[in-house]
């Protein structure tokens, strides 16, 4: 029975308590949390949803099966990304399910097609899965990747039980700042993210969120995955994972923002990461992809390009790929 799995509590993550987990939830080191449902229900009953239209598509050209020097990364859709480097072939929260819902008839559904048909994928390496939210866990994705390539999941503490229960055993939870080996040339490290975690209706932040830093002879690659800003977290990792080269960071799912900025960076707060982070090149992700809140579809990238203007960044440094294409570094 599609989305049963939302009326029954996840497995727990039993585990020592530290700055950002009490023993029973993960929380913000600073106690930043979403709203809670007397909010969810007025902003339900308030919003001001701009509709979204679908626009002519094609989709991209076959990827290369391996880069073995450098660095190319493709945007597939919302924060699925796919990261070739060294040889590797690395891919980001992937989702290509028609909706980012525990059920097939309801919930967000997409607008835009995947850049990349799955069908098209090179053999997949790594999995990073930043957290247990459905559009950026999507199990029915995961599966047919898993069964094809059987990649190693890099994901939080507590989602190993979850990937467990369904067949993805070959897994490796991490803490922040956790640092792990994935080949002679790469270095992985999990970091932190302002955000919350759940799949169900008894499973708030049981388990953690997440981004990541590949760390590189050649400089470091930031996924930041699902964030809102704050004034310290992403100058910590600018410090700690320096050089970054590039960053992959939200724009989209920030409006309202009485409601959102918790949870979810607006695009002028993107800039303020890659500042802080120090990232030389920075790409937009999560956007125009599913309608998760009440701006347009286009008003992320508009929203972006002004920010990064009124911020004196070239337009280079920061940019919007369309689905299906690449960027080299």
């Amino acid at each position: 029975m599609v989305g049963v799995g939302f009326f029954i509590s996840a497995p727990k993550y039993k585990g020592k308590a530290s700055d950002h987990f009490d023993g029973k939830k993960f929380f913000n080191p600073d106690c930043a949390h979403p709203k809670g449902f007397s909010d969810v229900f007025k902003w339900l009953l308030t919003r001001k949803r701009v509709p979204w239209h679908k626009t002519d598509f094609t989709f991209g050209l076959k990827p290369d099966e391996k880069i073995e020097s450098g660095l190319r990364i493709t945007f597939i859709n919302h924060t699925t990304f796919l990261i070739q480097i060294n040889g590797l072939n690395i891919l980001t929260d992937p989702i290509w399910s028609e909706r980012a819902s525990p059920f097939s008839w309801s919930g967000p559904k997409r607008i835009q097609p995947p850049g990349i048909k799955m069908e098209d994928l090179p053999k997949i390496d790594i999995i990073l899965l930043s957290h247990n939210h459905y559009d950026h866990l999507d199990l029915p994705s995961l599966k047919k990747i898993y069964d094809r390539f059987k990649p190693k999941i890099f994901t939080g503490l507590g989602v190993g039980a979850f990937l467990k229960r369904k067949g993805l055993d070959n897994f490796l939870e991490m803490d922040w700042w956790q640092e792990t080996t994935i080949s002679e040339e790469l270095q992985l490290q999990a970091v932190p993210a302002q955000h919350f975690s759940g799949r169900g209706m008894f499973d708030s932040n049981a388990t953690l969120w997440m981004g990541f830093v590949i760390k590189t002879n050649k400089g470091n690659l930031y996924f930041a995955a699902d964030t809102a800003y704050n004034d310290y977290m992403f100058k910590q990792i600018g410090d700690r994972c320096a050089p970054i080269l590039v960053s992959i960071i939200p724009i989209g799912a920030y409006q309202p923002r009485w409601f959102m900025s918790p949870v979810h960076c607006s695009p002028d707060e993107a800039v303020s990461i890659h500042r802080d982070v120090k990232s030389q090149h920075s790409i937009g992700s999560h956007f125009g992809t599913f309608p998760l809140a009440d701006e347009g579809k286009e008003e992320p990238i508009i929203d972006l390009k002004k920010a990064v203007q009124e911020n004196g960044i070239p337009e280079n440094k920061f940019i919007v790929l369309k689905e299906g294409t690449w960027m080299d570094y």
